[in-house]
């Protein structure tokens, strides 16, 4: 294994780290003996399995069911000192229900601290509010720091750029430590996020690199094609770990052969990384060919926010999935997380392009010469009849 500094953190952490939200039992919490044995025997292979390897930090979140418990129990005869354990919790209103809520995944966990705490899904103003204020969450678990309970605090997001940099920028009660975030070839929008934090010697941990980052354990032909004689998640794996600035990716493995084809990355980051230049050559020639651009989420680099734009249409992401879909066949990808659109939910927010021939975007688009507003409501219709 290869372990990179996790900024100020001091963690010496492998670059393949274990995820633990696919190898869950049930997205519901529930009591140890209603578990199938089964599903426990699971989890404590893909413990071992990741231990055998060298990946010592498991990460898991008090939102993920099962997942505390089971990894708790799996993880009850490891050497503590040996291990790195994460969890995250979602800020609230009030700071006194966030330390209830750490004090129960605590016990789910059955350990008597973590060496990290993620303030999890920081994906609005609202969020960041409730983290960053005076007293708030964030101070919160700077006292549960000072108390021994936590090693390190950092914070999650699946937010805009604009939110990551608000947070990564925070000083107050000591600033975070470190980030966990989306970014990954598909989209690759955030990186100003990244560049900050390694600026700012916070520890950058990137999150679901093979499911978010375009189910690539199940990748389409064309996209077999144009990365070989690499995988399309070797390649991913490989693109993410090459930017010093990114100390590790996150594995979510949901049986103990899940870490085999990661593995690879290994030799090529020790190595020759000639492949590397070569597949980012086709990958976009291919997004350029059948887009016109190079990029997917080109249009979140040039289109403001979706809560700006009239019915609260989020553009950006709609075009990137209907670019995702023509450039790079990935189809199933696009069509699962389009339809997670206009449910008021924070970590997909906005609506879909269903009703974009009601509006007018004139005023939205103001400024922005890329694309003029009639162009834009026939992408966004063309996007959601696909």
């Amino acid at each position: 294994m290869i372990y990179r500094r996790f900024g100020r953190t001091g963690i010496r952490m492998p670059v393949l780290t274990a995820g633990s939200m696919r190898f869950m039992h049930s997205w519901r919490d529930m009591p140890m003996e209603a578990i199938p044995r089964a599903s426990q025997d699971n989890v404590a292979a893909v413990v071992r399995q990741a231990l055998d390897l060298g990946i010592n930090h498991f990460e898991t979140a008090r939102g993920y069911g099962s997942s505390e418990r089971q990894l708790g129990r799996a993880l009850r005869d490891c050497v503590r000192g040996e291990i790195i354990v994460q969890t995250k919790i979602q800020p609230t209103d009030d700071p006194d229900d966030f330390i209830a809520h750490f004090m129960d995944s605590l016990a789910r966990l059955d350990v008597d601290r973590v060496d990290l705490l993620a303030i999890h899904g920081i994906n609005t103003h609202r969020s960041l509010w409730q983290t960053c204020r005076q007293g708030g969450c964030l101070h919160a678990a700077r006292g549960l720091q000072k108390k021994g309970l936590v090693g390190h605090v950092g914070f999650s997001s699946h937010g805009a750029t604009e939110i990551l940099l608000a947070a990564v920028r925070h000083r107050e009660d000591g600033g975070f430590d470190y980030m966990n975030l989306h970014w990954y070839y598909i989209f690759q929008c955030h990186w100003p996020a990244i560049a900050e934090a390694h600026a700012r010697d916070m520890g950058v941990m990137v999150i679901s690199p093979s499911d978010k980052g375009g189910r690539l354990y199940d990748p389409p032909e064309k996209l077999v094609r144009l990365s070989s004689p690499l995988s399309p998640m070797l390649f991913n794996d490989l693109f993410c770990l090459s930017h010093p600035e990114v100390n590790s990716i996150s594995i979510g493995a949901a049986v103990p052969t899940d870490f085999t084809e990661h593995l690879k990355v290994l030799p090529l980051l020790a190595g020759n990384r000639n492949h590397l230049a070569a597949i980012d050559g086709r990958w976009r020639q291919a997004m350029k060919d059948a887009v016109g651009h190079e990029f997917p989420d080109y249009f979140h680099r040039i289109l403001p926010a979706w809560d700006l734009a009239p019915g609260a249409i989020n553009a950006p992401l709609v075009l990137w999935l209907y670019n995702l879909a023509r450039g790079w066949d990935l189809h199933t990808y696009a069509r699962q997380r389009y339809r997670m659109i206009g449910h008021e939910d924070s970590w997909v927010p906005g609506r879909s392009g269903e009703n974009a021939g009601l509006y007018d975007f004139s005023h939205y688009l103001r400024g922005i010469f890329q694309v003029g507003d009639k162009e834009l409501v026939r992408l966004l219709t063309a996007a959601h009849a696909l």
